[in-house]
C-alpha cells in the first residue's frame, strides 16, 4: 500500500511533491464556486512548438540502456537534447 494514504495534508509525498493543505483546498473550492468568465480565458499552448507549420508527428522507440546512455552523454556534451540528436541521426541516415 502506498505511503500517500497515511500522510496528512500538507505533508510531503513519496515523489517529493507537497500535498495541498485543507486551507488550500478550501481556497481553491471557493474560487471555483464563484465561477469563471470563460470569455477572459486564454488558451495556453503546452509542449514544444511544431518543427514546421502545422503538427509535427511524434516518433517514439525503445533502445538498449547502453545506446541510451551514449546518446544522453553525446547530447549533453553538445548542449542538445536527445531528441535533437535523434532527429539529426535520422536525417543523416535518410539523406543518403
Amino acid at each position: 500500500m502506498s505511503n500517500l494514504t497515511t500522510r496528512g495534508r500538507g505533508s510531503e509525498s513519496r515523489t517529493g511533491s507537497r500535498l495541498p493543505t485543507d486551507q488550500q483546498i478550501e481556497a481553491l473550492a471557493r474560487e471555483a464556486e464563484t465561477g469563471y468568465d470563460l470569455r477572459q480565458a486564454r488558451r495556453e499552448r503546452v509542449g514544444r512548438p511544431s518543427l514546421e507549420s502545422g503538427v509535427s508527428p511524434r516518433v517514439s522507440f525503445r533502445t538498449s540502456q547502453s545506446l541510451y546512455e551514449a546518446a544522453r552523454a553525446r547530447a549533453a556534451s553538445q548542449g542538445r537534447s536527445i531528441s535533437a540528436l535523434a532527429r539529426e541521426a535520422m536525417e543523416q541516415l535518410l539523406a543518403g
